[in-house]
């Protein structure tokens, strides 16, 4: 990994005493009566881009500031590379954060915004154009802020994170409000960044999002670890995954079947539930046999966001079908494979 040298601006070579660029152990933040973190763990490693996934108000934020010391820590450990945020020489050169939608002075050109921050922060002037170029800025320069876009505002909060040539980026919710060739280009801009051996930690509330984007994965919910993974391993996981989406004007019928067979279904909608884990190739003959009409039926693999979404109780939050008590029938012990029409195998 490379930065900056204080002196002579040119790259220096930097080698972080622990493998991980960011390590996270037991951390924990308590406002008051409310534990909005609690004993959290996870790592970054470098040349990766790591997704810092879970819903909103699930303490993604407060973990991010807590790691750059805007937050103070109740318990635990936040480090970059064994170091507090505060213990690095030059933080600038080290780490890039872009947190929530900067305050730039609507009159204030874009080069002269950067030169503010690159001669506070005693980096070279070079380094203006160079990260200008880098987010695509450089023909808008002169322009002042207040004529930006949102996508534009959100490449000058990039640029001004890369101005020390940091070695770890962290990025929070970064899409926001973007179009979708703003998140092309940001998707883009990321995996390049990994791609010259720099740790990218980004934040969201959506996986689907984020799949194409990053390697590994933090799950969190209410402050806590779900899972940390590769998305890989998670796709395998959604692999696995299958079900039916039948749609019958005999709902009620169809459930006094299922019903009296093992397996797991929920009514979706006055016409329509969805069998977990079962094939047409099982329920075709099932239907049949009891001569039930059918308009629809969809063989569903799971996806990366059904995934999700049953880690962190979304589908329970946001599927109104549950809301005032269950619909689902029974969930009798047992598999659906192998199961014979109308009974158990």
């Amino acid at each position: 990994m490379s930065g900056y040298d204080p002196d002579s601006g040119n790259r220096r070579s930097t080698v972080w005493p622990m493998s991980s660029a960011i390590e996270v152990r037991g951390l924990s933040k308590q406002f008051g009566p409310l534990l909005a973190v609690d004993q959290l763990t996870f790592e970054v490693a470098a040349g990766r881009v790591t997704g810092f996934l879970g819903p909103n108000g699930s303490g993604k934020t407060t973990t991010l500031r807590m790691l750059l010391g805007l937050v103070s820590i109740s318990g635990g450990t936040a480090t970059f590379g064994g170091r507090r945020y505060v213990e690095l020489g030059q933080p600038i050169r080290h780490v890039g954060a872009v947190l929530e939608a900067t305050s730039f002075h609507p009159s204030r050109r874009a080069e002269d915004h950067l030169k503010s921050v690159a001669l506070g922060a005693g980096l070279p002037m070079s380094r203006v154009d160079e990260t200008l170029d880098l987010v695509g800025l450089s023909d808008v320069a002169r322009r002042r802020v207040g004529k930006f876009s949102l996508g534009m505002r959100q490449r000058l909060q990039l640029a001004t994170a890369l101005l020390g040539d940091p070695e770890i980026l962290i990025l929070d919710e970064p899409s926001n409000g973007l179009d979708p060739q703003g998140i092309q280009w940001l998707r883009t801009f990321i995996r390049h960044q990994a791609s010259l051996g720099h740790a990218v930690l980004v934040s969201s509330h959506l996986l689907s999002e984020m799949e194409e984007t990053v390697d590994d994965v933090v799950i969190v919910s209410h402050g806590r670890l779900v899972l940390q993974t590769t998305l890989a391993e998670l796709a395998q996981r959604a692999g696995t995954s299958t079900g039916l989406r039948v749609r019958t004007p005999e709902i009620a019928r169809l459930r006094t079947v299922l019903d009296a067979v093992p397996v797991y279904y929920r009514q979706t909608a006055d016409d329509s539930l969805t069998i977990d884990g079962a094939t047409p190739e099982w329920f075709g003959p099932l239907a049949a046999q009891h001569r039930i009409v059918l308009y629809e039926l969809v063989h569903d693999r799971g996806s990366l966001e059904d995934v999700f979404l049953s880690l962190t109780h979304g589908f329970d939050a946001g599927d109104p079908t549950l809301m005032g008590g269950p619909v689902a029938g029974p969930a009798p012990v047992g598999p659906v494979a192998g199961t014979t029409p109308g009974g158990r195998s």
